[in-house]
């Protein structure tokens, strides 16, 4: 969403207008966020103010797609989290029981909320013979005043303290692309994917042989595009620029 839709608290010009086309015209989409703070509810609520209006069913995080993976694994899975509201939600939604001792996984999401007594606490558990899931490995933007650490800096300490590689379940794991796709109820062929990242949205979309759209509105930039083994099906300015119906559909 950042970066094709807004950019921070700013509607990206013709966002709105791009979405309204594809409620009129009845396409399934989804908004695929790799964010596991908000709730689905959260994250609509923040586009109406934007001026988009759709419902919850039009939202998909990193969150859901962890707990869904998690659920999957075994009934009754225990966890520690180190995480907020969308991914704590999003575990007891799909039978996870949060724990203080013991877990069998420990997961990782945004949040301010932890404390470093929490992550060598986490780290022990790791340590201990829990498994460890991290929602995402998105880098901080390293712009001064960010109010976030960063997931990736995070993991990355944990990983250190620990000698454990972390599971990543958001974009551009496979994990997520593909839960993402079977929550739209559509088949690879049908699925395209619109970001503005190289290393996660476009990745991801490729490696599931999905068709991809880069938009040059948020991180990645047309000058550097060459440097990637992989390139997008499309490359626009902005969602403004999309024209429907798909030249691939």
């Amino acid at each position: 969403m950042d970066g094709v839709i807004y950019s921070g608290e700013t509607l990206i010009q013709g966002a709105d207008k791009f979405i309204t086309l594809l409620l009129e015209k009845n396409i399934p989409f989804t908004f695929m966020t790799n964010n596991s703070q908000r709730t689905p509810l959260e994250v609509t609520r923040k586009l109406k103010l934007l001026g988009i209006e759709v419902g919850e069913e039009h939202v998909y995080t990193s969150a859901m797609a962890t707990g869904k993976f998690l659920g999957e694994q075994g009934p009754g899975g225990t966890a520690y989290v180190l995480g907020e509201g969308g991914l704590l939600t999003s575990l007891h939604e799909n039978g996870i029981t949060l724990v203080n001792t013991d877990p069998e996984f420990v997961v990782l999401g945004e949040g301010r909320n932890f404390t470093l007594e929490m992550v060598q606490r986490a780290v022990d558990m790791i340590l201990g013979g829990a498994k460890f899931i991290t929602t995402n490995r998105d880098p901080s933007p390293k712009k001064p005043g960010w109010n976030n650490l960063g997931i990736a800096a995070t993991t990355a300490m944990i990983e250190e303290a620990s000698g454990r590689k972390a599971f990543v379940t958001g974009k551009p794991s496979p994990v997520m692309m593909r839960s993402a796709r079977k929550f739209l109820g559509l088949e690879t062929a049908e699925t395209t994917v619109i970001g503005d990242t190289m290393e996660t949205d476009i990745q991801g979309g490729v490696q599931m042989g999905y068709k991809t759209i880069l938009v040059l509105s948020g991180i990645a930039k047309k000058e550097d595009l060459s440097h990637y083994a992989f390139k997008p099906d499309l490359v626009v300015a902005s969602v403004e620029e999309i024209q429907l119906p798909l030249k691939w559909w």
